[in-house]
């Protein structure tokens, strides 16, 4: 069960990020152009539901590695690579998507205006960043 969801973690991974740039990419275009993209809605919502299920995903995973929960001791702290699967990737990523969840949140209110796409552009940007200033590039693709 572990390698599959390992596996499958990994994966999706490239999906999620893929979706989330999209949305905030999209929202850029839409802001520096000044024209309400009719699409802006439904990419958002896209990378928020993938978003979500690589949350869940990873957090299943969290709790079933031995590298997650069940590593947390002084030693690991003491060790970037042990700390960044023990703590600082699940909580960033965690706090990521807790910004892409409130830009999304956010921009429903401001449907169809400039702010909607700047909402989006600003929240899910920084969950991108946030996102990929955590992941173990180490030992991922």
């Amino acid at each position: 069960m572990y390698s599959l969801l390992k596996t499958s973690h990994s994966h999706f991974a490239w999906l999620a990020l893929l979706g989330i740039a999209i949305a905030a990419i999209v929202a850029l275009f839409s802001f520096l152009s000044k024209k309400n993209s009719a699409q802006l809605k439904t990419f958002a919502l896209v990378g928020l539901i993938m978003g979500h299920l690589q949350l869940l995903i990873g957090l299943i995973l969290y709790f079933v590695s031995p590298l997650g929960i069940s590593n947390m001791s002084g030693a690991t702290m003491k060790d970037s690579i042990a700390r960044l699967f023990a703590v600082e990737h699940p909580l960033i990523n965690i706090i990521a998507l807790a910004l892409i969840t409130i830009g999304y949140s956010k921009s429903k209110k401001q449907l169809g205006t400039l702010a909607a796409s700047k909402t989006i552009m600003i929240f899910y940007g920084l969950g991108l960043i946030l996102i990929l200033s955590r992941l173990p590039w180490h030992i991922w693709p």
